[in-house]
C-alpha cells in the first residue's frame, strides 16, 4: 500500500469519531436503464450533504494547536468549515461573496454556531479569496484551501476507501464530478489502475479538459456559475499534478440545461435531492452506456445543498433542454379574429405557459411573445407545419441565449 492510500485510510478511520461512512446505494433504476450494476455514492447525505467536510476534517486535524482557521467559500466548502470549527471548539472565520445566497449563509452559521463569524466581501469569489488571503496573513490564521491542498486532496480520498470496502472490492468504472479537482483527484489516486475513472466537467467550468489540452492549468475566460459547486474557472496545481496523466476522452462536459433533466427526474423518481454539481456523475452514464454495460459502476453524487427557490428555473432550463417547451416571437395580424385562429392551430397537448401581446398603434402587425409547453418535443414539428400552413410569421428564440435573457 502506497503512503498515500495508508494517510487516505487513516483519516477515513479518523473520521468515524466525527460522523458515519455515507452510504453506497445500488440504483435499480439507473440499472435497468443503462444494464449495468449502478451504485450511487450518497455523499448528499454527509452532515453538512456534501463530501467537502472530509477535507475540512483532514486538513485541520493535522493542524494540532492551531485555534484559528480562516477559508473562502460561497457554499459547502464554507458549511465543512463551520461543522468542524463547531466540533473541535476552535474559530472560524469565513469570508463569502457578497452575491451568496441567504439559505447558504443561514446554514454556514448553523453549523457553526458561536465559533464561526463570517465576512461578505467581493462581488466576485476571486475578490472574496484575496480578502480572504490577505486578512489570514495578517491575523496569522491557517488558510483552508477547498481543493488545492494535499491534507485536502487525502481527506476527500476517504470516499474512495469506503466504497471499496462497501462494495467489498473495486468497481469497474467510476463517474466524478470535478471542480477544482480535490476530490477527483484524491479518487482517482486512491483506486490507480485498478479502476477506470470518468471525470464530468459542466460546460461552463472545464477547467480539467481546458489543462488536459494545455498541458497545464489554465484560468477559463468565463465561468457560468449554475453549476456552483463544480463551476471552477482554474483547476488547482497541487490537484492538475494528480490528474494530469489522465486521457482527454475520459472527461466528459455536460450543459446547464441538461444537468437540469436529471435534477428533476432524480427528485421525481427516486425522491434525491441533488444539487447541480451532484447531478453531473448520474447524468454522464447516458454518455458512457455502450461500454458500461454489464460492468460495476459507481456515481458520486457529491451534494444536495439545493434552494427549492431555484426549482422553478431548473424545471424551465430541463423543459427547454429536453424540447418539450420553446418560445417564439410570433408576428400576429392587428384585426378581429387573427389571436383566436392562431389559438385554433395548437394541438391537444400544447399548452401555453407564456403571452405578451404588444400591440403597436398605427400598425398592421403586432409582436406576440409566447412560450408553449407540450407532453412530446415531436409535437412542435406539426405545430410548426400549421403555422407554415396558416401563414404565420414566427421565429423560434429558444436556444437564442442573448434574446432569450431579455425576454423569457
Amino acid at each position: 500500500m502506497s503512503d498515500f492510500m495508508s494517510r487516505a485510510r487513516a483519516a477515513e478511520q479518523a473520521m468515524r469519531d466525527v460522523f458515519p461512512a455515507t452510504p453506497l446505494q445500488r440504483n435499480d433504476h439507473l440499472s435497468a436503464r443503462y444494464g449495468a450494476d449502478i451504485w450511487l455514492k450518497r455523499e448528499d447525505l454527509s452532515p453538512v450533504r456534501s463530501y467537502k467536510i472530509r477535507g475540512a476534517f483532514n486538513a485541520m486535524r493535522k493542524q494540532p494547536g492551531q485555534g484559528l482557521f480562516v477559508c473562502a467559500s460561497a457554499g459547502n466548502h464554507a458549511q465543512g468549515v463551520a461543522y468542524m470549527c463547531r466540533h473541535m471548539g476552535v474559530r472560524g472565520v469565513i469570508f463569502m461573496p457578497v452575491t451568496t445566497p441567504q439559505q447558504k449563509i443561514q446554514k454556514t452559521r448553523m453549523f457553526g454556531g458561536d465559533q464561526i463569524e463570517i465576512h461578505l466581501t467581493g462581488d466576485y469569489f476571486d475578490q472574496t479569496l484575496a480578502a480572504a488571503q490577505a486578512w489570514c496573513a495578517q491575523e496569522g490564521g491557517h488558510f483552508l484551501s477547498p481543493f488545492d491542498d494535499a491534507d485536502v486532496i487525502e481527506g476527500q480520498a476517504s470516499l474512495a476507501v469506503e466504497i471499496e470496502e462497501q462494495l467489498g472490492g473495486v468497481p469497474d468504472h467510476v463517474v466524478l464530478p470535478v471542480g477544482g479537482g480535490g476530490m477527483s483527484a484524491g479518487v482517482a489516486t486512491w483506486f490507480g489502475d485498478r479502476s477506470h475513472c470518468i471525470f464530468v466537467e459542466p460546460e461552463g467550468g472545464a477547467c480539467l479538459r481546458a489543462a488536459l489540452a494545455a498541458g497545464h492549468p489554465v484560468t477559463l475566460d468565463h465561468v457560468d456559475n449554475f453549476v456552483d459547486g463544480a463551476a471552477v474557472g482554474r483547476i488547482g496545481e497541487k490537484t492538475f499534478e494528480l490528474l494530469k496523466s489522465r486521457h482527454m476522452s475520459d472527461v466528459l462536459v455536460m450543459s446547464e440545461d441538461r444537468i437540469c433533466t436529471t435534477i428533476i427526474e432524480m427528485l421525481n423518481v427516486e425522491g434525491i435531492v441533488l444539487e447541480p454539481a451532484g447531478a453531473l456523475s448520474v447524468e454522464a452514464v447516458g454518455d458512457v452506456q455502450s461500454f458500461i454495460r454489464g460492468k460495476t459502476v459507481v456515481c458520486v453524487t457529491s451534494g444536495g445543498n439545493f434552494d427549492f427557490e431555484r426549482l422553478p428555473e431548473v424545471k424551465e432550463r430541463a423543459q427547454r433542454y429536453s424540447g418539450v417547451k420553446k418560445y417564439f416571437l410570433l408576428r400576429l395580424p392587428q384585426r378581429p379574429g387573427a389571436l383566436k385562429e392562431f389559438l385554433n392551430i395548437l394541438g391537444p397537448d400544447d399548452d401555453i405557459a407564456r403571452f405578451e401581446y404588444m400591440k403597436k398603434s398605427a400598425r398592421n402587425f403586432g409582436s406576440v411573445l409566447i412560450g408553449i409547453e407540450t407532453s412530446k418535443p415531436e409535437n412542435f414539428e406539426r405545430l410548426y407545419a400549421r403555422l407554415d400552413e396558416a401563414g404565420f410569421t414566427y421565429t423560434d428564440i429558444t436556444r437564442n441565449e442573448t434574446l432569450a435573457q431579455f425576454v423569457i
